[in-house]
C-alpha cells in the first residue's frame, strides 16, 4: 500500500496534462463559396488586367478555443509570388501583374495558425482573360506569284493571323486598305485573298501590286474600357508574264536616206521590234512585205535594211517599205506579228557651199563709195553681188544676213534657193554718218538652213563714206560767265568761247561774231573766239557792272548756233570816302551823340564800307566814335558841363576834332575832315520843341520866319473858333459861360501828348525847321486878357515850354534854350504858371535866342545851311 501511495501524485499530473492537450482544437478557414470575397480563396478568379496593389481577397477563419489567428501565403519553389497578405487582418493584395497568356492558373498555399496549430490548404486561382493582345500575322512576309492570265475572282493566297486572347477578343476579321484602289478582295473570316470580279492582271501594265491587309479582333474589356486591337501587313503580288501580247516596233517613225555617193549593199537604217511580253519574250523575225521594188532588203534577225542598187539606178526619190515583225515561239512557230512603215528618201549629197560672185566671177570682197546720210530705202546700186549653191533640193537652201553694225542696212532676199541677186537697202540714214564712221565694214554671210553640215561662206562689204555739211557748229556751253576788273585797260581779254563743227574741210571752219545791246564795249576774234574789250573801252563798275550779249558761231554755209555771254565788271577800290564838307559844325547835348557821314562811291563791298575814327582831339580822351555808324559821343564819365569845365578852360565848349573815314578796300583809301562840336547841356524837356530849337539854332532867321507863320495860323484858328462859338450862342439865344470850357484845363495836360502831331523826321528844308516855334507863340493868351477863366487854346495848338524859374532849386538845373532837337518834356514837374508871367517868358525866350545866334555868328562866321 505504501508503494501505491508514492506514485499517486505523478500519475495525477499526467492525466491532467493529457486531458488539457486533447482539449486544444486546430483553427480552420471559413468556406464561403466561389463568389465570396473572404474565406480560404477557394475558387477565386481574377481578371488579368487587375491593377497591381489591388485588395483582391480577405482570408478569414477562426479558432475553436477563440484564440487569435494569423494568416500566411506560401508558394511552391520556383513559382512567382503574385500576392501578399496582412498576417493579422488576412487582407490579400496583388503585387505582380497578371498575364493569362503566360499563366492562366496560380497555385497558392494559404495557412491559418492560432500559435499552436497551423492549418494549410492549396488553392488554385483562375486568371480570367482581358482583351490585351493584338492580332499577329504568321508566316510573314507574304509574297505571291500570280500569272497575268489568272481568271477574275480566283483565290490567290490565304492570310492567317492569330490573337492569344479568348472569346471575342481572340476572334479575327480581315479587310483591305484602299479597297477601291486595288484589284483584290479578301474574305473577312477566312483571310482568303482573291482577284476582284471583272478584273484581270496585266504584266505589261503593272508587274507588282502591294496590298495592305488589316486583321482586327472582336474587341473586349480592358481595365474597364472596351478595346479593339488590329495589325497590318503588306502582301506583295508579283504578276507573272504569259505570252499574250504581240510584238511592238520602237523608235517609229522610221526614215532613211540614200545619198548620191552611197555604195550598193550599204546599210540605210535598222528597225527594232520587241515582244510585248517582256517577262519571257520570244525572238523576232523581220521581213519586207512590199514597197522595195527590188532595191532594198532586210535582215530577218537584226532588222537592218540595206540598199542593193547604186543610187543612180534608183528610179524614185522616195520609197515606202512595209516591214513585218513576227514572234517565234520556242517550238519555232510564228503567231503574233505587227507592221511598220519605213520611208527611204534618195537625196543629193550636200557637197557644195554657197558662193558669192561678182561681175567677173567668184568674189569675197565688195567695195562702194557713197555720200553720208543717203535716203532711207535707197538701194546700194554700186554693189553687184550674186550668190549661188550648186547642190539640189534642201541642200541648196540657205539664209543671207549682214554681220556688223546693226540696223543700218538690210539684205534682200533673206532666204535663197539655189541662186539669187543680192540687194542691200538703206534702213537707218542717220547712222550712216561720216563723222562717226569713215568706213563701214560688213560681213555678208550665207549659211545653209536644213543641212547637217551647215555649209556657209562670207564676203566683205566695205562702204567708204564721203562728207557733207550736215552739222551745225556747237558751242561747248550754252552760256559763258566771265569777270573782269573795272580798271582793266582797253583790249583786255575777257573770255574765250569755243565751238566745234565735226564736218571736214571748209564746212568745219567756224567764224565767231557777237551782237546784242551789251556788246558795244567788246570785240571777238573771228577765228579764235577770244572776247576782249574795245581799245577805247573804259569799264566802271559804279556805272554798269553787268553786260550780257550773244556770241554766234557760223560755218561757211551759214549754219550757226548761239551762246549767251554774261560779263561781270569787278569793282576796284578806286574811290575814297567823301564827307559832305571838309569842315563840319555840330552841336552836341550831353548824353546825346552827333553823327558824321562819309560816302564811298565804289560799287561793291568791302570797297564801299566806311570805318570812322578820331585822328586828333584836344584835349584827348573826351570823345568816342562808333567805327561803323560814325556816331560821336562823350566819354561815359562826362555827364555835365561842369566836368567839361574841369577838363578845359574853354568856356564856350566848342572843340575841333580831326575825324577820318577809311574804306575797307585793298588798297584802302581814307579822307579826313575837321569837325567843330559845340557842347551844351540839355535844359528843356526832351521832346519835339527841343529838337526843333536845336535844329534851327544855327539859322535864327529861319526860326523867326516859321514862328511868325505859326502865330498867324494860331490867330486864324482862334478867330474861327470865336466865330463858331458866336454863332452857336446866337442860335441858342444863350451865352455859354466861359468857365464851363475852362474846367477842362484844371489838370495840366501832358505836353508830350499835346505835341505828338509835331514829331517829325529831321527837317529837310529851312521852312520846316521852325514849325515848333508855335510853342513860343502859344505863350500868349488868345483872348488878350488876364482873367483865369479864359477860352482854352484849340486842341491842335501846342503848349509853350515852361518859363524859367526865378529861384531854381539846387538839385535841378535852370531852364535854358536848347540847341538841338529833343523831347520837350521836363525831367521834373513844374506847376502851370499863372497868366501874369506869359508875356515876360515869351520876351525872355526870344531875346536869349537872338543873343546866342549873334554870339555864334561872331565866333565862327556865318553858318552853312
Amino acid at each position: 500500500m505504501k508503494h501505491v501511495r508514492h506514485f499517486t501524485p505523478s500519475l495525477f499530473l499526467s492525466l491532467v496534462h493529457i486531458c488539457l492537450v486533447q482539449a486544444n482544437y486546430a483553427p480552420y478557414f471559413f468556406d464561403n463559396g466561389a463568389r465570396s470575397t473572404n474565406g480560404n480563396m477557394a475558387l477565386l478568379s481574377l481578371s488579368e488586367d487587375t491593377p497591381v496593389g489591388t485588395h483582391v481577397y480577405t482570408l478569414n477563419g477562426t479558432d475553436p478555443e477563440g484564440d487569435p489567428v494569423t494568416y500566411d501565403l506560401t508558394y511552391e519553389a520556383g513559382s512567382r509570388r503574385y500576392f501578399s497578405v496582412d498576417r493579422n487582418l488576412g487582407n490579400v493584395t496583388l503585387i505582380e501583374e497578371l498575364d493569362r497568356e503566360k499563366e492562366d492558373e496560380i497555385e497558392v498555399i494559404v495557412s491559418i495558425s492560432d500559435g499552436l496549430s497551423t492549418v494549410s490548404e492549396k488553392v488554385r486561382i483562375l486568371v480570367m482573360d482581358a482583351n490585351d493582345e493584338s492580332p499577329e500575322f504568321i508566316n510573314t512576309p507574304y509574297i505571291v506569284e500570280v500569272p497575268e492570265n489568272t481568271p477574275s475572282s480566283s483565290s490567290i493566297f490565304k492570310i492567317e493571323a492569330i490573337d492569344k486572347d479568348t472569346g471575342s477578343g481572340g476572334s479575327i476579321t480581315y479587310f483591305l486598305q484602299n479597297i477601291h484602289a486595288n484589284k483584290f478582295t479578301i474574305d473577312r473570316h477566312s483571310g482568303v485573298l482573291r482577284i476582284k470580279p471583272g478584273v484581270t492582271l496585266d504584266y505589261e501594265k503593272s508587274r507588282t501590286h502591294f496590298v495592305v491587309v488589316v486583321a482586327k479582333d472582336g474587341g473586349g474589356k480592358l481595365r474597364g474600357d472596351n478595346k479593339v486591337f488590329s495589325a497590318t501587313t503588306t502582301v506583295t503580288i508579283n504578276v507573272e508574264d504569259v505570252q499574250d501580247t504581240p510584238p511592238m516596233f520602237i523608235g517609229t517613225p522610221y526614215y532613211g536616206y540614200v545619198y548620191e555617193d552611197t555604195l550598193a549593199g550599204s546599210e540605210v537604217l535598222t528597225v527594232v521590234a520587241l515582244d510585248g511580253d517582256r517577262g519571257k519574250p520570244n525572238s523576232i523575225h523581220y521581213c519586207i512585205v512590199n514597197g522595195s521594188e527590188g532595191s532594198f532588203e532586210i535582215s530577218n534577225t537584226t532588222g537592218a535594211i540595206s540598199v542593193i542598187k547604186s543610187p543612180n539606178q534608183l528610179k524614185k526619190e522616195v520609197y515606202e517599205l512595209k516591214v513585218k515583225a513576227s514572234e517565234v515561239s520556242q517550238e519555232g512557230d510564228t503567231s503574233e506579228h505587227t507592221f511598220a512603215m519605213v520611208t527611204i528618201r534618195v537625196v543629193d549629197l550636200n557637197n557644195h557651199p554657197p558662193t558669192f560672185y561678182g561681175e567677173n566671177g567668184p568674189q569675197n570682197r565688195f567695195e562702194l563709195t557713197m555720200y553720208e546720210h543717203p535716203p532711207e530705202g535707197e538701194i546700194l546700186r554700186g554693189l553687184k553681188i550674186t550668190v549661188n549653191d550648186s547642190d539640189q533640193g534642201a541642200n541648196a537652201k540657205f539664209n543671207l544676213r549682214l554681220v556688223g553694225p546693226g540696223g543700218i542696212f538690210r539684205v534682200v532676199p533673206q532666204t535663197v534657193l539655189n541662186e539669187a541677186q543680192v540687194t542691200i537697202i538703206v534702213e537707218n540714214s542717220a547712222a550712216i554718218d561720216y563723222e562717226s564712221f569713215k568706213v563701214l565694214t560688213f560681213k555678208l554671210l550665207a549659211i545653209e538652213v536644213n543641212t547637217p553640215e551647215k555649209f556657209s561662206s562670207t564676203a566683205d562689204v566695205v562702204i567708204r563714206l564721203l562728207d557733207t555739211n550736215d552739222n551745225v557748229p556747237k558751242f561747248s556751253s550754252d552760256y559763258y560767265i566771265a569777270r573782269i576788273p573795272e580798271n582793266s585797260p582797253g583790249g583786255s581779254n575777257v573770255v574765250a568761247v569755243t565751238a566745234t563743227d565735226p564736218d571736214s574741210g571748209l564746212w568745219g571752219e567756224i567764224k565767231y561774231s557777237i551782237y546784242g545791246t551789251g556788246a558795244d564795249l567788246f570785240l571777238i576774234h573771228p577765228s579764235t573766239g577770244i572776247i576782249y574789250t574795245q581799245p577805247w573801252a573804259v569799264l566802271d563798275a559804279e556805272v554798269n557792272s553787268k553786260y550780257n550779249f550773244y556770241v554766234k558761231a557760223e560755218d561757211t554755209d551759214g549754219k550757226y548756233s548761239l551762246a549767251e555771254v554774261f560779263i561781270t565788271v569787278l569793282d576796284v577800290n578806286d574811290h575814297s570816302p567823301e564827307f559832305n564838307e571838309n569842315i563840319q559844325e555840330k552841336t552836341m547835348i550831353i548824353g546825346s551823340p552827333v553823327k558824321i557821314e562819309a560816302i564811298d562811291q565804289d560799287a561793291e563791298e568791302p570797297n564801299n564800307i566806311v570805318d570812322y575814327s578820331i585822328m586828333q582831339a584836344d584835349p584827348a580822351n573826351v570823345f568816342d566814335i562808333d567805327q561803323s555808324t560814325g556816331e560821336i559821343k562823350l566819354k561815359s564819365y562826362i555827364r555835365s558841363l561842369d566836368i567839361i569845365h574841369n577838363i578845359t578852360n574853354n568856356k564856350d565848349c566848342i572843340w575841333s576834332l580831326v575825324v577820318q573815314a577809311k574804306d575797307r578796300g585793298s588798297p584802302s583809301f581814307s579822307t579826313t575832315a575837321v569837325l567843330k562840336i559845340d557842347i551844351t547841356e540839355e535844359t528843356l524837356h526832351k521832346g519835339p520843341m527841343a529838337a526843333f530849337l536845336m535844329q534851327t539854332k544855327d539859322n535864327p532867321m529861319k526860326a523867326l520866319g516859321v514862328l511868325a507863320g505859326v502865330m498867324g495860323i494860331m490867330v486864324l484858328i482862334t478867330i474861327m473858333i470865336s466865330t463858331a462859338m458866336f454863332w452857336r450862342n446866337k442860335r441858342s439865344n444863350k451865352v455859354m459861360p466861359v468857365r464851363r470850357i475852362i474846367k477842362k484845363r484844371q489838370m495840366p495836360p501832358s505836353r508830350t501828348v499835346r505835341m505828338e502831331w509835331l514829331k517829325f523826321k529831321r527837317p529837310s528844308n529851312a521852312a520846316e525847321k521852325f514849325v515848333v516855334e508855335e510853342d513860343v507863340k502859344s505863350l500868349h493868351n488868345e483872348n488878350s486878357n488876364n482873367n483865369v477863366q479864359v477860352v482854352p487854346v484849340p486842341p491842335a495848338a501846342p503848349l509853350p515850354p515852361p518859363p524859367p524859374a526865378l529861384a531854381p532849386r539846387g538839385d535841378a538845373p535852370g531852364w535854358r534854350v536848347p540847341t538841338v532837337s529833343g523831347s520837350l518834356t521836363p525831367k521834373h514837374i513844374i506847376k502851370p504858371p499863372k497868366k501874369k508871367g506869359h508875356g515876360s517868358t515869351h520876351n525872355a525866350l526870344v531875346s536869349e535866342l537872338k543873343m546866342r545866334f549873334e554870339k555864334r555868328n561872331a565866333a565862327f562866321g556865318e553858318p552853312h545851311v
